[in-house]
């Protein structure tokens, strides 16, 4: 199990952070997480889940989320983790919705934040589309991988956010991803009607952010 892993294991079972081994490694962030987070990485570990957002994605949504009105969303919802992060950060008037098509996690993670002011879908990622324009949606890249780009866009308003996780990092340009041009990233960064940076938030992941303008 990788050392992040079982430092959140640890987290998550035992309520307080401790260490694993000497090769535990600096954290840049105070290693407690929100009680809406813990809950749902409770969650994924009880459906044996080993793929929710990095904590260090999930901060870096949080300080995001913090900075945006009207409405924001998620696009897969999975376990939870990502709308937890996102409602953590996000002020009080500030609605968070997340879709989810896998029926058992959408009601799972309905019932786990009723009463937490997290809009849960039992739903296509199109379905987000009626509650639009967004100033913040968040997805990873398998799903922006699968979905029409140019829909996506459609759904952000002016100055909105489109965040896309799970990336590898590369110090090259073009991006490159298992020796081929990753062109996922590569079509997110260039896009002119965006202002769009990547992220590395640990050594093996990294963050797309692209504003709208």
């Amino acid at each position: 199990m990788p050392i992040y892993l079982a430092r959140l294991f640890h987290i998550v079972e035992l309520g307080t952070p401790v260490s694993i081994s000497s090769q535990t490694v600096e954290v840049s962030a105070p290693p407690e997480l929100p009680d809406l987070v813990i809950r749902a990485l409770r969650l994924s570990l009880e459906r044996g889940y080993m793929q929710a957002s990095r904590t260090e994605t999930g901060r870096l949504l949080a300080a995001l989320a913090a900075t945006r009105t009207g409405t924001i969303a998620e696009c897969g919802t999975g376990c939870g983790v990502g709308a937890a992060w996102l409602r953590s950060g996000a002020p009080k008037t500030t609605r968070v919705i997340t879709a989810e098509l896998d029926p058992e996690l959408a009601h799972g993670v309905m019932d786990m934040f009723a009463g937490d002011d997290i809009d849960v879908m039992h739903a296509d990622w199109s379905s987000l589309a009626e509650h639009a324009p967004f100033s913040l949606i968040f997805m990873d890249a398998t799903s922006a991988k699968g979905w029409p780009r140019e829909r996506i866009v459609e759904l952000v308003r002016e100055g909105g956010m489109i965040v896309l996780d799970d990336f590898t990092p590369c110090p090259t340009w073009p991006p490159l991803e298992g020796g081929r041009v990753d062109t996922l990233r590569l079509d997110w960064l260039s896009d002119d009607r965006f202002t769009s940076v990547d992220v590395m938030v640990a050594e093996d992941t990294s963050v797309v952010i692209a504003v709208k303008k």
